[in-house]
């Protein structure tokens, strides 16, 4: 049996019926969209809306994809000529699409050179990013630029050659400044509320320190729009490219898996001209708070609490940890009692009804979402996802029994790999190291642990650290979720009343 043809412009007319291909001239397509992090999430749902727009109105929206870090493109996107397999998987059900969006791609690992020259370029008159939240360089309770980041120490040492993405960003805007001037957007397309001002305030921050009259003209030259974006899109495996190359006959290095849903609502400010997304469904509002907030506190919470309680539980994946009855009655109790009452209304949105569509979504068995992947970087994530709902509830005098939960999972999750817990399971997160040398000194005492994970100031607003209230829940939450029945102290919870376990006393080492 011959090997599989692998996917490339010449192989688009001999591709199966039921693969949808680029219904435009990709010959024709010209860049004028740069993407920074071109990873699983960007090909399924920013590309994908390119996509659709080059179909229904084409235009010189073409996307020159850029990596700063790993992995490389050329090997994968770059040997197909940009082209790609997105699949929508529901369940049972495999859907396939060839995406025709990204027209070149750049690897700039080594060096930030190639990236600048894209980057600067007068024909780009859009930048997007996925960096994820650590690539903003920001101090997650402040959003401030942290000046303290070795990336950022070095950048603003070595301007020319920077590594960060806001250096790199400052760096390209200097470059645009001095040749050609003309305007343009950077648009923040990660999972981080007000990712436009935070976006807005790094590079600001880091071109205020550059002087050069830099930031005089980002001001009068620069857009940095907040934007929500949704769909989940887990990490590709070996098992979905070999669906591609079985079910339809091609191989393909590069396909990307999501669900159905989609969601894209962007901030209506920009600078010079803008790909009309809003033409084939995405949103443009006057202010995006709303949205993000709910989809923040709504389904990215239930996903952070699901993970840590899910592994902590002994599930891998975020389907089998929904589809286990004390945990889907847990979140689904937090949702509607604690979280719900934090969020401001939401145009032409019913909160209840997203709270069950959200908990739907994470039912689909296809979307193999593993709980350590999601677990990822949790300290970048938990601020806006459950910390400040519980802050917006203690102001108000109302329980966080079932919020508080999630926070002490986080903890217990970084706190068992720890050598002082038998290094339990990997972790990938910047606070890894600390925690563990936490966890080495302060061993079983919960007291202990939450009295030095609490003082850590870039995670927790030394207000709410020093809550009683919050304390409380927190140090019975880590007593109950690193003993040996973690899912036996969450039937508990949901027993209620849910105060009680506070006075229950805490182990010690």
């Amino acid at each position: 049996m011959s090997a599989a043809r692998s996917l490339r412009p010449a192989l688009l007319d001999h591709l199966p019926s039921e693969v949808c291909k680029p219904a435009y001239d990709r010959a024709a397509l010209k860049p004028g969209i740069a993407h920074i992090g071109v990873g699983a999430f960007h090909r399924c749902h920013q590309a994908e809306y390119t996509d659709d727009l080059l179909a229904k109105n084409f235009d010189h929206w073409g996307l020159v994809g850029i990596n700063i870090r790993p992995p490389l493109l050329g090997q994968t996107l770059g040997q197909q000529d940009g082209l790609y397999t997105r699949l929508i998987r529901q369940n049972d059900e495999v859907e396939a699409r060839v995406i025709g969006s990204i027209v070149r791609v750049v690897d700039s690992q080594e060096s930030a050179a190639p990236a600048l020259e894209v980057l600067s370029s007068p024909d780009i008159e859009m930048v997007t990013m996925t960096v994820t939240e650590k690539g903003y360089c920001h101090i997650p309770s402040s959003g401030a630029l942290d000046l303290d980041h070795p990336d950022i120490v070095h950048d603003l040492a070595n301007p020319q050659a920077p590594r960060s993405v806001p250096g790199i960003l400052a760096r390209a805007l200097e470059l645009r400044m001095a040749s050609h001037g003309r305007p343009v957007t950077l648009l923040s397309c990660d999972n981080i509320p007000t990712n436009g001002t935070i976006l807005g305030n790094v590079v600001r921050a880091f071109a205020e320190r550059r002087g050069n009259r830099l930031a005089d003209w980002i001001a009068a030259n620069v857009a940095f729009p907040s934007a929500m974006v949704d769909r989940i899109a887990p990490a590709t495996t070996e098992a979905d490219i070999d669906t591609v190359e079985k079910r339809f006959g091609y191989r393909d290095g590069a396909v990307v898996v999501g669900e159905r849903f989609r969601q894209w609502v962007i901030e209506d400010r920009f600078a010079g001209r803008v790909p009309r997304w809003d033409r084939v469904g995405a949103t443009f509002v006057d202010d995006v708070t709303p949205f993000e907030l709910l989809k923040m506190r709504v389904l990215n919470g239930a996903q952070t609490t699901l993970c840590y309680l899910g592994v902590l539980g002994g599930f891998e994946h975020s389907f089998e940890a929904i589809a286990d009855p004390p945990l889907a009655t847990f979140v689904r109790r937090m949702l509607m009692e604690e979280t719900l009452p934090t969020l401001m209304p939401v145009p032409g949105i019913s909160p209840a009804a997203y709270v069950e569509q959200s908990l739907s979504r994470l039912t689909n068995t296809a979307i193999r979402h593993r709980n350590h992947q999601i677990a990822t970087d949790g300290s970048q994530k938990i601020v806006q996802r459950l910390l400040n709902p519980i802050r917006d509830r203690l102001a108000k005098g109302k329980s966080i029994a079932l919020l508080s939960v999630p926070v002490a999972g986080w903890m217990a999750y970084l706190v068992k790999a720890s050598a002082r817990f038998g290094r339990t399971w990997q972790v990938s997160d910047p606070f890894a190291e600390k925690f563990a040398a936490l966890a080495d000194r302060a061993g079983l005492d919960s007291k202990a642990l939450a009295d030095a994970i609490l003082a850590i100031d870039a995670i927790f607003d030394p207000a709410l650290a020093a809550n009683a209230t919050f304390r409380a829940h927190v140090m019975a939450g880590l007593d109950g979720l690193l003993s040996n029945d973690p899912m036996g102290f969450v039937r508990q919870v949901c027993a209620g009343p849910t105060d009680a376990r506070l006075k229950q006393p805490a182990r010690s080492a």
